[in-house]
């Protein structure tokens, strides 16, 4: 899992449409209409993914959106695999801030926890599929979290009726050499 800030951004003028022999022309100018954060979950060998914008990203959201991903998304799962990087909001903790201990607990025992590496966040395969989205789905401006929240659900309709896997080759013996100075000298 991860998540991306974005900014919701209006036209100060309206574009002049592309015609024949001539590109779409669009105003360097706008209007900012804050922030919000984009979740994006990945299930790389299914080739599931879930995205989602909330207005803020601070623990109680990324504990929300956990409890989805629990509860919604994979109810039966006995443990599901969490791969993610170390950001101050991803930790059991943010489960205990939002939800009542017993609540916490149980959601936090179905949970198995990998943070990438520090500057390793091309081995988060999540974080590549949000450099995916931003290219397929957010190459333009959207001004508020309604609309951004209607073009995700219809990228990640499609992209999990296309069903593409992440074939990921990066292999343990790989990574001792791409990553030797975490590893001890023996």
């Amino acid at each position: 899992m991860d998540e991306k800030p974005y900014q919701l951004l209006a036209h100060v003028r309206d574009p002049i449409p592309a015609g024949p022999g001539r590109d779409l022309k669009e105003d360097s100018e706008y209007v900012r209409h804050g922030t919000c954060s984009i979740f994006c979950w990945v299930e790389p060998l299914a080739g599931w993914r879930r995205v989602d914008a909330q207005p803020r990203r601070t623990k109680i959201d990324w504990a929300r959106q956990v409890k989805e991903l629990l509860c919604v998304d994979y109810p039966d799962a006995e443990t599901v695999v969490l791969v993610m990087d170390n950001l101050n909001t991803h930790g059991i903790g943010s489960l205990y801030e939002a939800f009542e201990p017993a609540e916490a607990f149980a959601l936090a025992q179905r949970l198995e926890i990998h943070h990438t590496p520090k500057h390793g966040s091309w081995l988060n395969v999540a974080e590549i599929e949000l450099s995916v989205l931003t290219r397929q789905c957010l190459d333009r401006r959207i001004e508020d979290l309604e609309t951004l929240g209607a073009e995700l659900a219809a990228w990640q309709r499609q992209t999990n009726a296309d069903q593409r896997q992440v074939q990921w080759h990066f292999t343990t013996d790989d990574a001792r050499i791409k990553l030797r100075h975490l590893y001890p000298n023996t």
